[in-house]
């Protein structure tokens, strides 16, 4: 491997992946609010252009409509299957629904839609079911999307360099269908991959919530319990707005 891949979290599910050329952008969510959800604090600054925006599933802090209205010019949209009605107005050159198992290539990267055990999401009169991504070119990333725990994560792992997993929720407790903390520790043991990144911790909550409940401690909670059981994995816990070159 010889060509740089930079990733930079800016909150919740929305990563930003630089790799081989191509700027890909994870369940964008760029504003303060979303529906009851509050961010902490202003979302990071982000005026680069988009080659293609990466969507898992149709709840509202991933499917964001104004944000992904925003990064549409020129971008390619990659959605579940179904939902191509909700984005195809929004402005973007090609939009594209893919069910687990589909492989798609887009430039300088391929994108294979995984599995995510999440439960279906309904949003008007569509049905669609969650997927997570696997991105290859020059590194291997598995974007997990929401998800819990399934078998299949193994086959996930060959050759994975990058692992983005979500640790927490937005509430004081962790609803099935995601991965907590130590879960999302399990998901380690069955990737095995070089890196990981924590994500959807510490961003947004209901307005009156105590400090994202127990979301605050989350990544740390990873990484610590990470480092005892899958110690070949090393976890890096970005700032929001912060950035990893690999």
């Amino acid at each position: 491997m010889t060509a740089a891949a930079t990733l930079t979290w800016l909150g919740h599910s929305t990563v930003v992946v630089d790799l081989d050329g191509t700027c890909l952008v994870t369940d964008p969510v760029l504003s303060r609010r979303v529906a009851h959800l509050w961010r902490a604090a202003p979302a990071p600054a982000f005026e680069s252009s988009v080659d293609i925006v990466l969507v898992s599933h149709l709840h509202w802090d991933h499917l964001h409509l104004r944000s992904l209205e925003r990064l549409a010019p020129g971008a390619v949209a990659v959605v579940p299957a179904n939902a191509d009605r909700l984005v195809a107005g929004l402005g973007f050159a090609q939009v594209v629904s893919m069910r687990r198992g589909d492989i798609l290539r887009l430039g300088t990267v391929e994108i294979e839609a995984t599995h995510a055990d999440h439960p279906v999401s309904r949003r008007a009169g569509l049905e669609t079911e969650a997927i997570g991504y696997l991105i290859r070119g020059s590194r291997r990333i598995y974007f997990a999307g929401d998800t819990d725990l399934f078998d299949e994560m193994s086959d996930l792992g060959e050759g994975l360099d990058v692992a983005l997993l979500p640790v927490a929720g937005w509430g004081r407790t962790t609803p099935s269908g995601h991965l907590d903390a130590l879960r999302a520790v399990c998901a380690l043991e069955l990737l095995q991959p070089k890196t990981a990144i924590p994500i959807h911790w510490g961003t947004f909550a209901p307005l009156g919530l105590s400090r994202f409940g127990g979301s605050r401690t989350a990544a740390e909670d990873f990484r610590r319990e990470a480092a005892r059981r899958v110690p070949q994995t090393v976890v890096h816990i970005l700032r929001t707005g912060g950035s990893l070159v690999l």
